[in-house]
């Protein structure tokens, strides 16, 4: 990679902090925004700097939202409650527009070896929502082996409480992450969704 002046190997650098960003895509990124008008680079930089200021996560579900709480857990069905790894696992979900209940976001699965234990994702907080009013559990983590590992601790939990638990199920091949699936796909696995 050629060698910049600092100001651009620092845009460059800032771009390569994101996921799945290597260093060809993060200098392609930097020379794109150095070839916008001043008026859309302030513009993007704006919305970064907006988007940080305003969003928050939901205290009672862990997506992000601009209100608390947030307004799908003031408007939809309480009584069954999708648990997903991360918020982008919402968006997934949501892009269906099938789903009519509330969510739950983890922050992460059980991953010992990582030492990520149980209170160190938001479990303790989902329990807390296991009131009368819920009925299902829908387990949707990914199909890796701490997807599955936290969604097997879960079902244990949530079943004393007398709640169904359910699991995605067909479609979502084991090892694959939820927000890489297609619509289809993912509408396939809440139908055919199984009792754990």
């Amino acid at each position: 990679m050629p060698n910049y002046i600092e100001p651009i190997e620092r845009l460059i650098g800032q771009f390569t902090r994101l996921p799945g960003v290597g260093s060809k895509t993060a200098q392609r990124y930097a020379l794109t925004v150095l070839s916008m008008s001043k008026e859309d680079a302030l513009a993007f930089a704006d919305a970064i700097a907006e988007a940080k200021s305003k969003v928050k996560v939901c205290s009672v579900c862990g997506n992000y939202t601009d209100t608390d709480p947030c307004r799908i857990c003031r408007t939809r069905d309480r009584s069954t409650i999708c648990v997903v790894q991360e918020a982008k696992d919402v968006l997934a979900v949501e892009r269906l527009g099938e789903y009519k209940g509330v969510y739950h976001v983890l922050g992460g699965v059980l991953n010992p070896l990582k030492g990520v234990g149980r209170d160190d994702i938001r479990l303790a907080e989902l329990f807390r929502r296991l009131t009368g009013e819920v009925k299902e559990v829908i387990l949707a983590t990914d199909t890796s082996a701490e997807g599955e590992a936290t969604a097997t601790y879960i079902a244990r939990f949530v079943k004393q409480y007398g709640v169904k638990v359910t699991r995605l199920a067909q479609g979502i091949s084991i090892g694959s992450e939820l927000q890489y699936a297609d619509e289809v796909t993912l509408s396939r696995a809440f139908a055919n969704r199984k009792e754990v």
